[in-house]
């Protein structure tokens, strides 16, 4: 079990004495299963009462959920309720009805995941052919993927980043828990492609597709 270290804002003196610990750890349960996003430790604290710690009830209530179907999950700096890990399968089905990707999608988000930030260009390369504009809507519009800083090289080319979304969609508390490339590539989410440079050129997704609407990701 990973500490709790998000710091949290000094908070006011209270005349009122806080509630036990227990308490306490009730009321971070409760906000927690209320709550569909992932929320931080400061924002637990801003809705408890002065003089509350809900850093340190999260510690107990974490550790209470241990062995059981769902449990108490760090998400980037935020903290949720979550169905087990091990218990994942149960929820497949819906997962795959609600979250169908081309394989297109599949590979992009996943080299934005283990290359972020990482251009346009840098995909197209990685993966060899062109990423068409429907693919990369199709991530920001799940919100798995965002825009990142620019690129300080010429052009100033926008970058993308995964989202916190993508982290608890997936259960991961940060993209260093991805599984490795191989494990992806023996999943069938990655193809093994020629090296880059030993073709002609990228190759395109969607020939159809206005090229220069793409464009537009990259505008100011």
């Amino acid at each position: 079990m990973s500490p709790v270290t998000e710091p949290v804002e000094h908070q006011e003196e209270s005349l009122f004495e806080a509630p036990p610990i227990a308490e306490q750890e009730r009321m971070v349960e409760a906000i927690l299963f209320a709550t569909a996003d992932p929320i931080t430790v400061a924002e637990l604290s801003a809705r408890m009462p002065h003089g509350c710690d809900p850093a340190e009830a999260l510690v107990y209530l974490r550790k209470r959920y241990e062995g059981r179907g769902v449990s108490v999950m760090k998400v980037g700096d935020a903290w949720a309720i979550r169905t087990a890990p091990d218990l994942g399968f149960l929820m497949q089905k819906e997962t795959v009805e609600t979250r169908k990707l081309s394989r297109a999608a599949i590979e992009t988000l996943a080299i934005i995941a283990y290359h972020q930030p990482v251009t346009r260009a840098e995909i197209e390369e990685i993966r060899g052919v062109s990423v068409s504009r429907g693919t990369v809507d199709q991530l920001l519009e799940l919100e798995w993927i965002r825009f990142g800083r620019r690129k300080m090289t010429p052009g100033r080319p926008v970058t993308f980043v995964v989202t916190q979304s993508f982290l608890d969609h997936f259960g991961l508390e940060n993209a260093r828990d991805l599984p490795g490339l191989k494990e992806l590539r023996a999943a069938g989410l990655l193809e093994n492609r020629p090296a880059p440079g030993l073709t002609p050129g990228p190759e395109s997704e969607d020939e159809d597709e206005d090229v220069e609407g793409q464009s537009e990701l990259f505008e100011d």
